[in-house]
């Protein structure tokens, strides 16, 4: 784990390649942070990566979010995807759960047109397949929003295992 100060010597090379998975498959945030070093905190330069995908156009949001696979499928992901997954069970789903989050992910892709996102960390395969059942009824301008919040908190968890919290 790295301090912050150690963070802001990299090569813009080793920055990006450092911070390029925070935001799933989405490298750009990091490139477009690098040039604001040096951070002072591990909080700057978190709020600094959230401004960053706050001011894009909502294209690019929803690119973002077609970045993020589609939970409990059996697909190559992200190593963080597949770490994050795994801690919740959603890659040891039995063939019924397989297929009731397979017909759920669909609807809500057909419905949204992004798959459902949220940080899973400390979730159990039930407690996410409700939350993706209450989520699915949301209007779609709400459900946008919340998923950019979900989006959020998964960065900030992958980012707290790579840099000190000061």
């Amino acid at each position: 784990m790295l301090q912050i100060e150690e963070v802001n010597q990299l090569s813009n090379e080793d920055f990006i390649e450092l911070l390029g998975g925070i935001f799933e498959k989405s490298p750009w945030v990091a490139k477009k942070v690098e040039v604001f070093r040096p951070f002072a905190s591990f909080d700057q330069l978190f709020e600094r990566m959230s401004e960053v995908v706050g001011n894009v156009p909502k294209q690019e949001k929803l690119e973002l979010m077609r970045a993020h696979p589609n939970l409990g499928n059996k697909i190559k992901m992200s190593d963080a995807s597949t770490k994050e997954q795994q801690g919740a069970g959603l890659q040891d789903l039995t063939e019924n759960e397989l297929a009731s989050f397979l017909k759920l992910n669909k609807a809500y892709m057909d419905k949204f047109g992004f798959p459902f996102i949220i940080a899973v960390k400390g979730m159990d395969k039930s407690i996410i397949y409700q939350t993706m059942e209450k989520r699915f009824l949301q209007p779609k301008e709400e459900e946008f929003e919340i998923a950019l919040t979900e989006i959020n908190k998964i960065a900030f968890l992958r980012l707290k295992e790579k840099i000190k919290q000061s």
